[in-house]
């Protein structure tokens, strides 16, 4: 279950649910992959290659190994990073969660929308991610960069505002 859909008030029931898009996984994937493929390398001199088991060899091994195992903490920590990130409209608020230890929650009410505007760059409209900036009566603007679906999250909290009239 999810924070959101442990927070709703009495009546309230979730439109849509959107979070960060898969491409804020690139860098992470990269880097595994830049730390992980030498590591791998490494190991398998060890194992497969070098026929002596000197103390070079050994050494060799504790390298990779330990390549391999930063190269999956970054991508695990990607992966967390773009799992603890929610932004949901109900159909009386705005709900954007980011986080999971410490966690930054933004709750406005639909009745509270000023506006809300989407950008994207050329990259961000071919793959479906962009900018989502949320503006409450009197507030400052709330920004939630790489999001999944930017247009189809307007959309629904355009029609969740025009239900509520």
């Amino acid at each position: 279950m999810s924070y959101i859909e442990k927070h709703l008030i009495e009546g309230e029931s979730v439109v849509y649910t959107t979070r960060l898009h898969w491409i804020v996984l690139l860098g992470p994937i990269l880097l595994a992959l830049l730390l992980g493929l030498p590591g791998l390398a490494l190991l398998s001199f060890y194992t497969v290659g070098a026929g002596s088991r000197d103390q070079n060899s050994a050494y060799y091994a504790a390298a990779g190994a330990i390549l391999i195992v930063v190269a999956v903490i970054f991508l695990a920590v990607g992966l967390v990073k773009r799992n603890a990130t929610e932004m949901t409209v109900t159909n009386r608020r705005i709900v954007v969660k980011v986080g999971m230890a410490a966690r930054r929650t933004v709750e406005m009410l639909l009745s509270r929308v000023e506006s809300i505007g989407v950008e994207e760059s050329v990259t961000g409209r071919v793959l479906g991610y962009g900018t989502v900036i949320v503006r409450g009566t009197g507030g400052t603007p709330e920004s939630f960069d790489t999001i999944a679906h930017p247009l189809e999250f307007r959309t629904r909290v355009q029609e969740q505002i025009e239900k509520l009239k």
